[in-house]
């Protein structure tokens, strides 16, 4: 068998296959090392006055979305390279792509509205890897982003990929900065100066303490007297922290106000009803309720005395 066919094939062919393969690897590469690099720079000089871990974040999420694009790109242009190479003439097969694409076109509305909503979230920067969001009715942690879909895990556990284009509005819980925003019932019948006194000297000890003051960015306080409630009267309590961290340092919070309400004897209100039987007379008020006579009988059916024996 003659190989000299072969062997001028693949050194002229091969050998040009090889360098397109090796390009491609090489450009991956380049990619992944330095497009956060670049994302990184710029993105810290246009948000200078911007948090450092929503720098980090807004990087990381377009720098996943500019690689996993560079990466379909390569791909496209290595295969297109590679077979045109091999003998395959390329033209009436990009015609054809035209004409399918036409027709694909209709019939992929949706994923062109992906796309173009994707690309309005990333120029918007409405919300980036890392994240807590609600969208399309899901709350929880963006894990992964790009052009077409966005991944969140929510609280349990489970993981939820949402098409960009059913993202009619989405709310992020820490964009830059969160709030400590709560409300927390006290009995009617306490000194509300004293009790919110009380509040200020927990959220002025929690912003001290040193394992939780570091992410505390203004000490909670009481902001007013939020509601007069069934059972007791609310307060409303606010605070600014770093992001993520309101969750658990709302949790501390009560857990100090629960032990520092048991000390000064203030009392946090529950539920109750009481059921009182008939009219209370007004002398007995703040006594034990006193039970009701009998009404007496009515005019006309009252009894007679007896009548005296005949003598």
């Amino acid at each position: 068998m003659d190989w000299t066919p072969v062997i001028s094939w693949l050194l002229e062919h091969g050998i040009r296959i090889l360098i397109v393969i090796a390009l491609s690897v090489a450009l991956y590469y380049l990619l992944h090392h330095f497009v956060p690099i670049i994302v990184r720079r710029t993105i810290s000089g246009a948000m200078k006055e911007h948090p450092e871990e929503e720098i980090k974040k807004r990087a990381a999420t377009l720098s996943a979305v500019f690689i996993d694009t560079g990466i379909v790109v390569i791909a496209v242009v290595a295969i297109f390279t590679i077979v045109a190479q091999i003998g395959i003439n390329v033209a009436p097969a990009l015609a054809g792509l035209g004409v399918a694409g036409i027709a694909i076109g209709f019939g992929a509305q949706s994923l062109v509205k992906d796309i173009f909503n994707g690309i309005l979230i990333l120029l918007e920067n409405q919300f980036s890897v890392g994240d807590w969001i609600s969208i399309a009715g899901v709350d929880g942690l963006v894990e992964q982003m790009n052009l077409r879909r966005t991944v969140v895990r929510d609280f349990d556990g489970t993981v939820h990929t949402v098409p960009n284009g059913e993202i009619k509005v989405a709310t992020n819980f820490t964009k830059e900065w969160a709030r400590v925003n709560m409300d927390i019932s006290v009995g009617y019948g306490e000194d509300l100066e004293h009790v919110i006194a009380v509040i200020n000297s927990v959220g002025k000890e929690l912003a001290e303490d040193p394992e939780w003051g570091c992410d505390i960015l203004e000490t909670p306080y009481a902001l007013r007297v939020q509601a007069f409630e069934d059972s007791g009267i609310a307060i409303k309590i606010i605070g600014q922290v770093k992001q993520m961290r309101q969750w658990p340092i709302m949790g501390e919070m009560r857990l100090r106000l629960k032990k520092a309400f048991d000390q000064e004897n203030i009392e946090i209100p529950w539920p109750h009803t009481k059921v009182f039987f008939g009219n209370v007379p007004t002398e007995s008020r703040g006594k034990e309720p006193v039970a009701p006579k009998p009404p007496s009988a009515p005019p006309g059916k009252r009894k007679r005395p007896a009548e005296s024996a005949p003598e």
